[in-house]
């Protein structure tokens, strides 16, 4: 263990302590010890861990504070790790050199436009523990080439840009827990143009990663998210998103999960993943996929879905299944979301075991966001071969169930019912366009204004697949 003393850093917060810094991780210290103070540096400090050797670096029980007054990351690990995680991959230098650099217990402030937190480039199983991170651009930069990403127990919070940005990264193996993320401005954890396999996100508070709170001007529309998996170029799977906490507040085309895959290829190249047991809740849309494949939305609470709580669009393979799906009632009548849940393009797909709650009157008059008036709390468009099974779709409004052009659907065991007095429902279900082998069977509907099943061209009866 050496102090940062020892090489002429002060932390009185007016001496440019960058050389100093610098000069102790160049000697190949080992552990460097920030003691209590302000350390001020106007250029990254760079960890070249084939030169430097096993390196770690810690403040003094979160005591320490590093003012970051220069463009790029306050700290740089650099490591030559090229190929996978499997032993046989690694080279000697590796492992007396490069594993498991660590930084913790010790705080990073941008004091510039373009400063960043920690930036990991080519490095085996770093770890990023206890830190808080704020006023930067990006609070943690993963980029190129890493594995086995450990990251937990860290405040990454008011930010410019990214919380954790994994950025042109081919990254496998990656926890990311128990960490404030929240006033980011374009997202709390977001990636792209990555090749991402094995991502954990577990255990966490996500909140607030938007413009609302920053006011830059003419920001507000650009879209962001609590978590956003961009896939449009790379690809993104074999993942979990569990037991987090991720909420909001309206942003425009905002979203608390946003997944983006590639619908015109063949494999949408995201999927293979698990929502599971979050709550989350307050955006425009709670929960947007689009173009994603096999993906798990399970035992979530998920509410206040300004245009819809769950949209998915181009889908395939995608099981929903015992989630909650409603609205904050206390927000009132005057608040109104639509909420509910929309299938667009989807395909061999399962909705099963969910409860879905209206608002009021299926109509948005949230002061703050446009006006909306959906057609029903369960929209189906465009989608083939799906099973919607053993769901309550309560107090909705103007339909339970839309469907258009929709083929090979099965219904069954479904509560669509409006207990309201007097009650705004007019049909439980109603259906227009292609049919295909559809069925109905062993549910309840009503009571309705108009008629329980309403169809354009009766194209249910006229098919007997009813």
């Amino acid at each position: 263990m050496t102090q940062a003393s020892d090489f002429g850093a002060t932390g009185d917060g007016l001496t440019d302590d960058t050389s100093a810094i610098q000069h102790a991780i160049d000697e190949g210290v080992g552990e460097l010890v920030l003691p209590r103070g302000d350390y001020r540096i106007t250029r990254p400090i760079i960890i070249n861990l084939a030169v430097s050797g096993r390196t770690s670096i810690r403040g003094e029980s979160g005591t320490c504070r590093i003012l970051m007054q220069g463009e790029g990351p306050a700290f740089s690990f650099v490591g030559t790790h090229k190929a996978s995680a499997d032993p046989t991959s690694f080279s000697d230098s590796e492992w007396t050199h490069e594993r498991m650099p660590m930084i913790s217990q010790l705080e990073i402030v941008g004091q510039h436009a373009d400063a960043d937190g920690v930036q990991i480039e080519g490095v085996m199983q770093p770890v990023i523990t206890g830190v808080l991170l704020r006023k930067l651009r990006h609070g943690i930069r993963i980029t190129g080439r890493a594995r086995n990403v450990l990251i937990s127990h860290c405040h990454i919070y008011h930010n410019l840009g990214v919380g954790i940005y994994l950025d042109g990264v081919n990254l496998h193996q990656t926890i990311i827990s128990a960490s404030h993320i929240s006033y980011c401005r374009l997202g709390g954890i977001r990636i792209e143009r990555s090749e991402i396999r094995n991502l954990q996100i577990t255990g966490n508070d996500i909140e607030y990663n938007n413009n609302n709170i920053h006011k830059v001007p003419d920001a507000d529309g650009v879209p962001t998210a609590e978590i956003w998996l961009d896939a449009s170029e790379g690809s993104i799977r074999e993942g979990t998103i569990c037991s987090n906490t991720i909420q909001a507040n309206y942003s425009p085309d905002g979203a608390n999960i946003r997944i983006i895959g590639q619908p015109k290829e063949p494999n949408a190249k995201v999927g293979m993943s698990a929502i599971t047991g979050n709550l989350i809740g307050s955006q425009w849309n709670n929960i947007h996929a689009s173009a994603a494949q096999g993906v798990t939305i399970s035992g979530n609470t998920v509410y206040s879905g300004h245009n819809r709580n769950l949209l998915l669009e181009d889908c395939s393979q995608m099981v929903v299944g015992n989630n909650c799906f409603g609205h904050n009632a206390e927000y009132g009548v005057e608040k109104e979301l639509c909420t509910g849940v929309t299938f667009k393009n989807c395909r061999d797909s399962v909705f099963t075991g969910n409860v879905l709650q209206d608002c009021q009157s299926g109509r948005h008059l949230y002061p703050t966001a446009p006006e909306l008036q959906r057609q029903a709390l369960l929209e189906l468009f465009d989608c083939r071969n799906l099973i919607i099974s053993s769901t309550q779709i309560l107090d909705s409004a103007p339909y339970g169930i839309r469907l258009d052009n929709c083929r090979d659907i099965t219904m069954n065991a479904l509560v669509v019912t409006d207990r309201r007095d007097p009650p705004l429902q007019k049909s439980a279900i109603y259906w227009t366009g292609a049919v295909g082998r559809s069925m109905i069977t062993s549910s309840r509907f009503g009571p309705c204004v108009e008629q329980t099943l309403r169809t354009d061209e009766s194209p249910l009866a006229a098919n007997n697949f009813l």
